[in-house]
């Protein structure tokens, strides 16, 4: 079987493969105090031109979010983000199993905009707020988003605009963020995302790496005790520097940046093919996730040779489907999987 149904299904870049066997036998202090965390993080803040920024390595996206957002908000606060959004949907409640209500917003895109969270904040704070409801602190959103697209610069600095009006902070969750940073529609660096969030996190899982998340805080109010929060969400490694290797690797010579091209490159390849043959999505392909429409039929005959991702019902005989590539996507994969979509197809 090919797998196209998500970006996590290889090991490793084999450059991280070869520097954990390379020292693995080296004798550090643990829970990411040591010297391999400590030139990552030195790297991470260089890539991000933030050499204020502390610097965490925490293993998984759903373990980073909760961390993340308990760390900064007391138990009446809220999050706002899309209703679309991975804590709203795919985190099996874990935010709010902490205490803090998913606030969403209706989107096509997968991305909300200041508009819609400055209507929300200057409700709730009229006439000095309203303490029947969860208070608004922190404005979540993803870039890539789940569905594959992206923020430009401008909505970006907009939304960031607004939570610092309102006194909220801007969590930026980037586990896919590799792939939106190269692909041709972007026109965000590292920079513009630190200079404009409070709190962010440089996804390594789905982006080369076998594990972890680079978490980048450029808030001095969300600095202090953060070490206690990791620990007490499970996410203190004692093995840290197995997190600090990986990402040290990533961030040497833009390794991080040249394999996530891979995905955009592929990805561009499968989403011609299918313009060509008509097929259509559900949302403009932007970067490594594509959501088109197949019949149930289709569907089924490419399940004997490929897994993809079902999204839901389109209607009685059609379904939405992910297609997803990553950086070890194989280029001869993607042509066979195009050569065996004009069969079916």
């Amino acid at each position: 079987m090919i797998y196209f149904n998500c970006d996590y299904t290889e090991g490793c870049h084999p450059d991280i493969l070869k520097r954990l066997t390379e020292t693995n036998m080296e004798q550090t202090i643990g829970y990411g105090m040591d010297e391999h965390c400590r030139h990552a993080a030195d790297l991470i803040q260089k890539a991000c031109d933030a050499p204020d920024a502390d610097v965490h390595f925490l293993v998984g996206g759903t373990q980073t979010n909760a961390t993340v957002i308990d760390a900064a908000l007391k138990p009446y606060q809220g999050i706002l983000c899309a209703e679309t959004g991975h804590i709203n949907v795919h985190e099996t409640g874990a935010v709010e199993a902490c205490g803090h209500k998913c606030i969403t917003f209706p989107t096509n895109d997968g991305k909300i905009e200041a508009k819609q969270i400055r209507d929300y904040a200057k409700e709730h704070f009229r006439n000095g707020g309203n303490e029947h409801m969860a208070q608004p602190k922190m404005v979540y959103i993803s870039t890539p988003t789940e569905l594959g697209t992206i923020y430009q610069k401008k909505e970006l600095e907009d939304i960031y605009q607004v939570c610092r009006e309102y006194g909220m902070y801007l969590f930026v969750d980037g586990a896919r963020m590799g792939y939106g940073l190269v692909c041709k529609q972007n026109d965000l660096t590292l920079a513009d995302i630190a200079a404009n969030s409070d709190v962010f996190y440089i996804g390594g899982t789905k982006v080369g790496a076998l594990f972890g998340e680079a978490v980048v805080i450029t808030n001095p109010e969300l600095k202090p005790d953060f070490r206690y929060n990791i620990k007490q969400h499970g996410g203190m490694l004692a093995k840290g520097r197995l997190l600090g290797i990986q990402f040290e690797t990533l961030f040497e010579n833009d390794l991080y940046f040249e394999i996530a091209k891979n995905a955009i490159r592929q990805a561009e390849r499968i989403t011609e093919c299918l313009t060509a043959l008509q097929v259509p999505f559900t949302v403009t392909p932007q970067t490594n996730q594509l959501f088109v429409v197949l019949s149930d039929e289709v569907c089924d005959r490419l399940s004997e040779k490929y897994v993809l991702e079902y999204q839901e019902k389109f209607d009685e005989t059609h379904s939405v489907m992910r297609i997803c590539t990553s950086w070890a996507t194989r280029q001869e994969d993607v042509s066979q999987f195009m050569e065996d979509l004009k069969e079916v197809l």
